[in-house]
């Protein structure tokens, strides 16, 4: 799947799809019906047979497809007309996290936990069982055992799994009842062993700008000074050869690049770089994620406000943060 086009520019738009025309095609019919007819279950179930063993693909079609059914009741019928097919208790699973994560409650974790189980079962090299399990227990609060032990199963059947590390950094986080030091210690921990165009590549920077983004909701002199975050030690090391290699075509291969690039743009303009930023700006042909630009308003809005900054800093030669 071309990641990069060389077309000029599109203008700025959310993107879910990142380029996945197959994803696109079955978004925009399901989006029109939305009311869990079987046609729905079967453009479902036929996009992700075909996506087969590529579980990078996997993950993010399931994931988008969750994040844009969830309440329309497809989910429901994918399980209902073929209850013991994987992909189905899957894609169950993830809508029933989307809901619990948005409610910050699971209604009936064990329903979960016994349908992810068996779909390992069914799909023993499938990761995607396990990555729905690390999320449950950003709801359910697993101890770190079990935390530990869903990671390795996980990791075992795809070390650089994009979902699973994002969902070990929120999980960690303290805004879901973990701390800052646990994350900076998961991020010490994988810092070193990711390879540079990883799926997962982004979990120091995502890790970072999510820091930055409490530092500016604090407000006064933390907010003032949150900037300095990405000036030094192992992050600016990051920073800098993110933005040197992520931008180049072909260096990314993952279906979501587009969102880590997202995190890069950000991350630039945060530091006062936003000429930096500029060639990711352009890879990213317009490509737009709500998050981490829709925390201080409007994503699209603040997005071309950097963008336009970027621009500036270009054409003035300099940094222009």
């Amino acid at each position: 799947m071309p990641l990069f086009s060389t077309r000029p520019s599109r203008r700025p738009r959310i993107s879910r799809s990142f380029g996945d025309t197959h994803l696109d095609k079955v978004l925009g019919k399901v989006s029109k019906r939305g009311s869990g007819k079987a046609a729905d279950a079967d453009l479902i179930a036929e996009l992700l047979e075909q996506t087969g063993s590529d579980w990078d693909l996997r993950g993010h079609r399931v994931s988008v497809l969750a994040a844009a059914t969830a309440g329309t009741g497809i989910a429901e019928t994918c399980l209902e007309r073929a209850p013991d097919d994987a992909d189905a208790l899957v894609f169950h699973s993830w809508t029933t996290l989307v809901r619990a994560l948005e409610e910050r409650r699971l209604e009936d974790p064990d329903a979960v936990i016994s349908r992810c189980h068996r779909a390992a079962e069914l799909a023993p090299d499938d990761p995607s069982p396990w990555v729905v399990l690390l999320g449950t227990a950003r709801v359910v609060r697993y101890d770190h055992q079990d935390v530990d032990a869903l990671w390795r199963q996980a990791t075992a059947r795809d070390p650089w799994n994009r979902e699973a590390f994002l969902q070990m950094l929120a999980l960690l986080s303290p805004e879901e009842g973990g701390s800052s030091a646990s994350v900076l210690d998961f991020v010490d921990a994988v810092r070193s062993r990711i390879p540079a165009n990883a799926p997962c590549a982004a979990v120091e920077l995502t890790a970072a700008v999510r820091q930055y983004q409490g530092l500016l909701a604090q407000g006064g002199m933390r907010a003032m000074t949150a900037g300095q975050l990405f000036e030094s030690g192992h992050l600016a090391a990051a920073l800098h050869q993110a933005a040197a290699l992520w931008p180049k075509p072909g260096f990314f291969q993952h279906a979501a690049a587009p969102a880590d690039l997202n995190v890069l743009a950000y991350a630039l303009c945060a530091a006062g770089r936003a000429a930096d930023a500029h060639p990711v700006f352009e890879a990213l042909q317009g490509m737009v994620t709500p998050w981490p630009w829709d925390v201080d308003g409007p994503a699209l809005q603040r997005f071309e406000q950097h963008l336009a900054k970027s621009e500036r800093g270009r054409q003035g030669g300099v940094g222009g943060g």
